[in-house]
């Protein structure tokens, strides 16, 4: 039995769908008992479980062979990221109660980055289990594909998208949401000792204008990546709703500088097998 959180998500359901075809049992660990419908109808285990206390996950995590973690998204956090870390905390408290044999934590690529960024959440994540006393992966993914989604409509109505990534031709280490998944069940199903890191990517990078030219191919009209202008990236994240823009911005410069990137020696490596046409095009087919 294989415990997966966020399992309503992309990765999680890639996960736990690689794990059911093999043959292998999932408990799927939800926050309401309506998501975790459709996985009691492919032979789940359900459990009701979130980040606000450590008892009832530690519940959902014990008696499995393995666990796969994946903190909620961070989109708008002030630095130091004071109302992510409780729930940092009861992740750890309940790993340290339940004490799954193993554990694979969804990190990201530039986790071990020393510069403020919104991705220093993950790395906190990592600090707080660096003493858990299993067998434990953090799995850094590279940027996930799917972020293009926010790029259909431009693309297919204006035949352009905007780009904070950049320069246009600057390749990016990037990953679809599936190959994530995928991973993560395969690592799951590894045996290994002590804690390790995992770098993950798809075999070639990404440029904004390779982005385009995939949007175009699966559009099948003209496409053209164009530059958001570093000065109006404040301006239009606070019109969208956020109120400190400054974690994200750094974390886009850091992949625009390069000091996001992976850097560990001692990771292993590994690489997705579906690449950017694929990846778009089944976001727009998706997108309808």
């Amino acid at each position: 039995m294989f415990a997966v959180t966020a399992i309503s998500g992309r990765v999680g359901g890639a996960l736990a769908k690689t794990l059911l075809a093999s043959g292998h049992k999932v408990r799927a660990v939800v926050r309401d008992e309506a998501k975790g419908t459709p996985w009691l109808e492919r032979g789940c285990d359900v459990a009701v479980a979130d980040l606000g206390d450590p008892r009832p996950l530690a519940a959902a995590l014990s008696g499995a062979e393995g666990a796969f973690i994946l903190l909620p998204p961070v989109y708008d956090s002030e630095p130091g990221f004071p109302d992510v870390l409780p729930r940092i905390a009861v992740v750890r408290e309940a790993l340290y109660r339940a004490l799954p044999p193993k554990v694979v934590v969804l990190s990201t690529i530039g986790a071990d980055a020393a510069q403020p960024n919104l991705l220093n959440v993950l790395r906190l994540l990592e600090e707080a289990l660096a003493d858990l006393p299993v067998a434990v992966t953090f799995l850094r993914a590279a940027w996930f594909m799917e972020n293009a989604e926010w790029d259909i409509a431009s693309a297919r109505d204006e035949g352009v998208i905007d780009s904070y990534l950049q320069p246009l031709d600057h390749p990016v280490a990037m990953v679809s949401a599936a190959d994530v998944g995928r991973t993560a069940a395969g690592l799951l199903l590894e045996d290994w000792s002590g804690h390790r890191v995992i770098e993950l990517e798809t075999e070639q990078r990404v440029s904004p204008n390779r982005i385009a030219a995939a949007f175009a191919k699966a559009l099948g009209r003209e496409v053209e990546a164009r530059i958001v202008p570093r000065e109006r990236w404040e301006t239009i994240f606070r019109d969208q709703g956020m109120r400190h823009p400054e974690m994200r911005m750094r974390m886009l410069d850091g992949f625009n500088e390069g000091w996001i990137d992976f850097r560990d020696p001692n990771a292993q490596r590994r690489k997705g097998r579906i690449g950017i046409d694929e990846a778009i095009a089944k976001i727009v087919s998706e997108a309808g």
